[in-house]
Formats: C-alpha cells, sequence, structure tokens
C-alpha cells in the first residue's frame, strides 16, 4: 500500500457555489482515505465556515494577491513542508506558479481548473508548465486548455463528484422550511429551478413568454439586480418569479421542482446539475462547455443553445406537456450519477493524479532557466 500524502489544498471559497462543495468533498475525501490534508483558505468566506465545522484548522493566508500569498506560502512551507499542493482557484495557482518560477516551491503542484479557461495565453503557458499535473474537471475543460497552449500531455480529466448519502439525506430544517414555502407560494404550477451565481438568468426570464403553462420560475444562489427586476416584471402575469438569494443548502429545492435549468455560456462540469441529476430532476443545460459530458440530449436530460429564448421556452412546454418522457430523462440521468459520478471515483482519481505528480517531482529540484529549458523542450516534445 503506498504512503499517505501530505498535501496542502488552496482555494479562495469566499461564496456559495457548486466549486465550493466539491472541494470540502475532495478535502474530507482526501483525509478519509488516510492522507494529512490542510486546507488554505479565505478566513471568513463560506469554504472557511464549512471546513472549521468538519475540523481543518485555520491557515493564515493572505487570498487578496498573487505576491501576498505567495510570502505566506513560502512562509508556511518553511514551517511545516507538504508532499504536494492542490491550486483550486485563480490567486492560489498564479502565487504557486510564481514560486515554482522563482525556485522558491519544493512539493509537488497540481493545479484545478474547474471551469472553461479564459485566461490569457501566456499565463496559461506560464502556470500550465509550472504545475506538474493540471486537473480539468471535464474533456471539455481538457480540450480548451490545449487549444489554448496548456501543455497536454500534463492534463488528466477528472470528474466532479457528489456525495450520494446526501442527496437522500435530510437537510437542515430552515432549507426544508424554504422548499415548502416555495412550493406553496408556487399555487400548483409547476417549478422551473435554477440554482447558480450570476449565470444568465435573463435566458428563462425572456424564455418565459414562450411558455404558454403557467410556471413558477425559482432562482436560488443569485439577488434580484436590477436587470434581471427589469426583465422579471415582463414576464407574463400567468408566471410568477422567486428570487431566493444565496441559498447554503439547496437540496430540498431540487425535491420540489418539476424542472432543473441551467442556461449559462461557460461551464466546466456543473455540481449544480450533477446535483439535479441525482435526486432525480429532469434536466434542461445549455449545450456549453462540460454540460455535454454530462447530459445526452433527449436521453439523460436536454441541451439547448445558450442564448435562444425561443427554443428554450419551447424546450420547457414540451417537458411540462410529455410528463412521462421527462420522468425517463430523470430516472437514466439518476443512474448515470450514481454509476459514474460519485465523489468516491473524484477521490481515488485525484490520489492518483496527486501520486504522479509527487513521482515525477521526486528528486528533481529545477529553478530558474533549468525549470524554463526542460518545459521548453517538453512543450516542443508536443
Amino acid at each position: 500500500m503506498s504512503a499517505p500524502l501530505s498535501i496542502l489544498l488552496l482555494a479562495e471559497g469566499t461564496g456559495i457555489a457548486g466549486s465550493t462543495q466539491s472541494v470540502l468533498n475532495l478535502a474530507q475525501g482526501l483525509r478519509h482515505r488516510g492522507h494529512t490534508v490542510r486546507l488554505g483558505r479565505d478566513a471568513g468566506g463560506l469554504l472557511d465556515r464549512l471546513a472549521t465545522a468538519d475540523g481543518f484548522a485555520p491557515l493564515p493566508l493572505a487570498f487578496g494577491g498573487m505576491l501576498a500569498l505567495a510570502r505566506d506560502l513560502r512562509a508556511l512551507l518553511a514551517r511545516d513542508p507538504v508532499d504536494v499542493i492542490v491550486s483550486q482557484s485563480t490567486v492560489d495557482r498564479r502565487a504557486c506558479a510564481w514560486l515554482r518560477w522563482q525556485g522558491a516551491l519544493a512539493p509537488a503542484l497540481v493545479v484545478t481548473r474547474r471551469t472553461m479557461p479564459l485566461t490569457w495565453f501566456p499565463e496559461l503557458w506560464w502556470v500550465g508548465h509550472a504545475a506538474d499535473r493540471t486537473i480539468a474537471v471535464s474533456p471539455a475543460v481538457a480540450r480548451a486548455l490545449a487549444r489554448r497552449g496548456h501543455p497536454s500531455t500534463r492534463v488528466e480529466v477528472v470528474h466532479n463528484g457528489v456525495v450520494l448519502e446526501r442527496l437522500d439525506a435530510p437537510q437542515p430544517p430552515a432549507a426544508e422550511q424554504l422548499a415548502d414555502r416555495v412550493r406553496a407560494s408556487a399555487l400548483g404550477r409547476p417549478i422551473v429551478l435554477m440554482v447558480a451565481r450570476r449565470k444568465d438568468q435573463e435566458v428563462l426570464l425572456r424564455a418565459a413568454h414562450f411558455v404558454g403553462t403557467p410556471i413558477c420560475l425559482v432562482f436560488a444562489g443569485v439577488a434580484e439586480d436590477p436587470p434581471l427586476a427589469a426583465l422579471a416584471a415582463a414576464v407574463p402575469r400567468r408566471h410568477t418569479v422567486q428570487w431566493l438569494g444565496e441559498v447554503q443548502h439547496p437540496l430540498p429545492l431540487y425535491r420540489v421542482a418539476t424542472l432543473f435549468a441551467l442556461p449559462s455560456r461557460i461551464e466546466g462540469l456543473s455540481q449544480a446539475v450533477l446535483e439535479a441529476m441525482g435526486v432525480g430532476v429532469p434536466v434542461l443545460a445549455s449545450r456549453a462547455g462540460g454540460n455535454a459530458d454530462l447530459i445526452e440530449d433527449g436521453a439523460t436530460g436536454r441541451l439547448l443553445p445558450p442564448l435562444h429564448h425561443a427554443a428554450w421556452g419551447r424546450a420547457i412546454e414540451e417537458a411540462l406537456a410529455d410528463h412521462e418522457v421527462a420522468r425517463r430523462w430523470a430516472e437514466t440521468a439518476r443512474v448515470r450519477v450514481h454509476r459514474e459520478f460519485t465523489v468516491h471515483r473524484t477521490v481515488e482519481r485525484t490520489e492518483a493524479v496527486l501520486r504522479q505528480a509527487v513521482g515525477r517531482r521526486a528528486g528533481r529540484v529545477t529553478t530558474g532557466l533549468r525549470a524554463w529549458r526542460e518545459s521548453r523542450d517538453e512543450a516542443r516534445r508536443g
């Protein structure tokens, strides 16, 4: 049996997002497999609160900027060395890359890319060659990284996963009560749920004009800003719109939803879509990023053009009209998530990538010009 690893997991994690739960699931899973896991996160954020409650000791790291974080990391690693660093967010991957190119980062470095890369090419090259391995959460993300110049030989696909036990477990009373209020306020209308931070909610508000059946649009994870309020005011009166703001425990909302919708243009591998599929809610999602890696159009849900309001309206109407078809999507999707997208598989695969990175780094102390030459030669080889 391989020896346990000492792991420093870094993630900003200040807000409610699917990535926050994914990072915590990963930390818990690696710890459960016997590794020593330290979780560096932004003080006071949601991830910090959840991690502290779960027994992860606070780490005094400055996530406000690359250089400040690099300084803190350097001091931390001098006091308490680790085998591997796993970077989960933008500022920490920049700080780790900066230290690596300065010859001041001895541990293996694994960078996780959770969304479709929009990074400027030089930075992508700079970080990609500093990291021993990069985890892409979907094949779509991996392909996008390669197109933008990331060294493809260092990319490994590791899907997000869900904790199956959470899907049917009782949730905090306040979360269950919120779901009950949403259901009561819908007054019998089918509930079309979207759980996401600011991600093209406008599409559903405009799509409502093309839905004849009265529905209740429910938005969790985002507050009603002025542009959204104007669109909501124009929604036909046969429909209702509810804004829930940040929701820490959304699972009860999935259970009262008739449909789940995610029309965003940029997705890596949506934790919200995974959870909706795992609970057994029919899903409509944009044909964007990793959504197509989760959903087979017409078999486990529907894939739609991201900004085509009429297409979204028609798809909602069709799904509401044919309950049996929507039920089959949901059941097939639920089986797939329970079989292929568990957090156990995510943690197991991540551990394998971490060991690859540690093995690559073992016995290699590369700094300055030597590191640049090695990365250059590797890039030339393909």
